[in-house]
């Protein structure tokens, strides 16, 4: 991303101009209509690759607008206290609930994944991806091992 990954893996704020090169990938995906964020650097552990993180509301619905870079994708995890709703907004991307077919996401997509359930979500190898994540103000997070980087990297 024109060599600003140094900044990015600090977890400082996206500039301007980072904020230009990234609304370019995605506008070459469909476009985008949520602001970007900032680089996730607090669940970066957790995720295979770069991700933003806008925080839309957060009174008794939390909304946040993820984006992802290509091939970046989350663990396995599971959430207490709420459904998560995944929205595609941008992109095309993955989800993938334990013990079925991924299932692949594009924008005006939407799931529902059930309280407890473990699964995982992200982009495509070769696209960003930009999602709406839905769930009760207060919901936790249990974050579980990698996902298979020999399965996802099957996906189309």
């Amino acid at each position: 991303m024109g060599g600003t990954d140094a900044a990015l893996a600090a977890g400082e704020p996206v500039t301007e101009e980072q904020t230009k090169i990234i609304s370019a990938s995605l506008l070459q995906a469909g476009g985008t209509v949520f602001p970007i964020g900032n680089d996730n650097a607090a669940y970066a552990r957790y995720f295979t690759g770069q991700s933003f993180l806008f925080p839309m509301a957060n009174d008794t619905v939390s909304v946040s607008n993820v984006t992802f870079a290509p091939s970046c994708i989350n663990n396995w995890h599971t959430h207490s206290g709420s459904c998560q709703v995944l929205v595609g907004v941008s992109g095309r991307g993955y989800y993938q609930i334990w013990g079925q077919d991924p299932v692949e996401m594009k924008a005006g997509e939407s799931v529902t994944i059930p309280e407890g359930t473990k699964h995982w979500h992200g982009a495509a190898g070769n696209s960003w991806f930009q999602h709406l994540s839905i769930m009760s103000k207060g919901a936790g997070t249990t974050w579980l091992e990698p996902v298979d980087q020999n399965v996802y990297s099957q996906l189309k």
